[in-house]
């Protein structure tokens, strides 16, 4: 199956290996970010790669940074990245590779639901509540809420779970200050987006957003933005509360596993070419609908 699983570049030392990014030390400023074409489900990375989602990953996260830039700024340095490598590397960063700025992480995703879907919508069905967060009763799956919804985790290890924390844990972790301004930031984004991807017949159900600090403390949107990895992307036309849409991200992929019985640790089962390739389809048709 065609596609970059892992990456090895001779001219820069590879400092960290995530679930699809590989981070290369360019200096004490700043760093390389590859996206790959691995892709992780229920916290576990496939060995199957998905045919150039790292470059279509890479492209919608680029339009998104430059489309949300006066909502927050973002880990660009605004260096190209065939620039900070050797000619024999190049093949490995063209398309799918950004340099960053060196930030300091913020140690929660920062995650915003618009509509009530995944594992909260089994919570909402369990306890009438999402992460701790008391919703109106009579919800049906995939409805819009009255507001979006800031529902913060933790940021667990490559194959820990994240796990989905209050917003009174968010504050002890961050600090009140920076917790509001992560929350408020990430609800602004979330809401300019979804405004946006609407005028191009998608629906973003909820997003996860990653944010840290430069050396004065600015807050800084960095690793993706609104990706089918990290979103929800329901095409409207076929959006209908009480079911769960169909939809341009890897929830297809997480659909397939579903059926096979697996009990989610570690190693999944072979994804089939044919989901694969689907997948892949899917991620593109997002790219093609939002930046036409």
């Amino acid at each position: 199956m065609p596609g970059l699983t892992t990456t090895d570049l001779k001219s820069l030392k590879k400092i960290y290996s995530g679930k699809v990014r590989d981070l290369y030390e360019i200096d004490d400023q700043r760093m390389l970010m590859i996206a790959t074409d691995r892709l992780s489900a229920f916290d576990v990375i496939l060995a199957e790669p998905i045919p150039d989602k790292g470059k279509i990953l890479t492209a919608i996260s680029n339009f998104w940074f430059d489309k949300l830039k006066d909502v927050v700024p973002s880990h660009f340095t605004g260096d190209q990245p065939e620039d900070v490598v050797s000619a024999e590397d190049r093949p490995q960063v063209e398309g799918r590779a950004v340099v960053v700025k060196r930030l300091k992480p913020v140690p929660v995703e920062a995650i915003v639901r618009g509509y009530i879907a995944g594992s909260g919508w089994k919570e909402y069905k369990a306890q009438g509540t999402v992460c701790g967060i008391q919703l109106p009763v009579g919800l049906l799956e995939a409805d819009k809420l009255p507001e979006p919804i800031f529902t913060p985790s933790t940021k667990a290890a490559v194959g820990d779970h994240d796990e989905n924390i209050s917003y009174e844990r968010c504050e002890e972790i961050l600090g009140a200050e920076l917790a509001a301004k992560v929350r408020d930031t990430a609800i602004a984004l979330y809401k300019t987006a979804r405004e946006f991807a609407a005028t191009r017949g998608i629906i973003i159900g909820d997003t996860k957003f990653e944010f840290g600090l430069d050396e004065h403390g600015t807050l800084c949107l960095m690793d993706e933005a609104l990706t089918p990895d990290s979103s929800r992307f329901w095409p409207a036309d076929q959006y209908k509360p009480g079911i769960s849409p169909p939809s341009y991200d890897k929830q297809f992929v997480r659909d397939w596993l579903e059926t096979t019985g697996w009990n989610k640790t570690p190693p999944a089962p072979a994804l089939p070419l044919e989901v694969a390739e689907k997948t892949a389809a899917k991620y593109r048709e997002a790219l093609e609908k939002l930046t036409k």
